[in-house]
């Protein structure tokens, strides 16, 4: 089914397909519905929400994160919290009816190992969301693989090296979902993803490759960073630039660096850190703010006292939005990145002389 919202507030339209996850917004509108092609800033409610259903993980004693390469940004490995309860799901699925197409479920563990996984996903298309989430696939099997199928867009299982992973990529394709790989890209992953992508060395059948920047937060070491003046990291952009048999993606936290290195980059085909701007995250515990990075809450509004668009357009989100609005004010490219990470200022693959305003 397809969509189409006009917001009133800012002046242009989104559309939404649930069936294929195409998600496209016009530029502004002028007072005669003309599109000015001038992009937005920001979207009077967020149209997509990351929802850490997850307060603590299952596997975390084992330390699959860190056995696999991948540093734990939510610290799921120390933390052990509750699980978000439904009643609070459905409260924030009720309030998103009309306003956001999409959540990704997340947190701390696995989703698919949530106690009221189906019935979350069951509220989810209740209130005409479509939900999508990302697994270890530790705990995956066919029937949760069926369930995936009956309800969410797609599916995204971490790279993680292992037996498990490819069986679990394997359960969700047999059963006819839509399967990403999500790859934590840092120091200690950039050869493995080079390589990888030289010979298009990912499982057949998967729809795409989701590249995720490697951050300094929680458990992640900033040993792990990766750094513009590494040959390393122009090679792997540039592998972009080449044909391969799935799709390939980047977060926006990783941005600066297509720009610098890609040749054939469609500046139509990306977008900048969208947090507090067209997305957010909220913990377990029922916390929200604009991205799930920020782990010290600098930018948090409790849930459990305001709503979610009371949250929105508060002075914590605006603070937030400041840092985008003002960064790399002279750059000729700002439009394209905005300056980057608001979080993290150090994780910007970018060394132009205009950049400036990061703090």
């Amino acid at each position: 089914m397809r969509y189409t919202f006009y917001d009133k507030k800012y002046h242009f339209k989104t559309g939404f397909d649930t069936r294929t996850g195409f998600y496209m917004r016009t530029g502004i509108l002028d007072e005669n519905g003309k599109d000015t092609g001038v992009d937005p800033f920001m979207a009077s409610y967020p149209h997509l929400i990351d929802v850490g259903i997850m307060g603590h993980c299952i596997h975390g004693k084992t330390g699959l994160c860190i056995k696999a390469g991948v540093e734990c940004y939510q610290s799921g490995l120390t933390i052990n919290k509750p699980n978000m309860a439904v009643e609070d799901f459905a409260s924030i699925a009720q309030q998103c009816w009309g306003h956001t197409n999409q959540f990704a479920l997340g947190g701390r563990g696995d989703p698919d190992q949530h106690e009221h996984f189906e019935e979350i996903l069951k509220i989810c298309r209740r209130n005409r969301i479509v939900p999508n989430f990302t697994t270890s696939g530790l705990g995956m099997t066919p029937e949760i693989a069926a369930i995936c199928k009956k309800y969410c867009g797609a599916v995204a299982v971490s790279w993680y090296r292992s037996d498990y992973t490819t069986a679990a990529i394997q359960m969700l394709l047999d059963a006819g979902v839509k399967t990403n790989i999500h790859y934590v890209v840092g120091n200690n992953t950039i050869n493995e993803a080079v390589e990888r992508l030289k010979i298009d060395g990912f499982p057949e059948g998967i729809n795409g490759v989701i590249f995720l920047l490697h951050k300094p937060a929680g458990l992640g070491t900033a040993i792990n960073m990766l750094r513009y003046d590494d040959p390393r990291v122009a090679e792997f952009f540039e592998l972009f630039d080449i044909q391969h048999p799935y799709k390939i993606g980047i977060d926006s936290c990783s941005l600066p660096g297509t720009i610098a290195f890609c040749k054939t980059l469609n500046p139509d085909a990306v977008d900048t850190c969208e947090g507090g701007r067209f997305s957010c995250y909220i913990s377990a515990d029922m916390k929200m703010m604009p991205c799930s990075f920020d782990q010290p809450s600098r930018y948090v509004v409790s849930l459990l006292d305001h709503t979610i668009q009371e949250a929105w357009e508060s002075e914590p989100f605006d603070r937030f939005r400041d840092h985008l609005k003002g960064s790399c004010p002279k750059c000729e490219k700002r439009n394209l990145c905005m300056g980057g990470c608001p979080l993290m200022p150090e994780i910007v693959l970018c060394n132009s002389e205009s950049k400036e305003g990061l703090k």
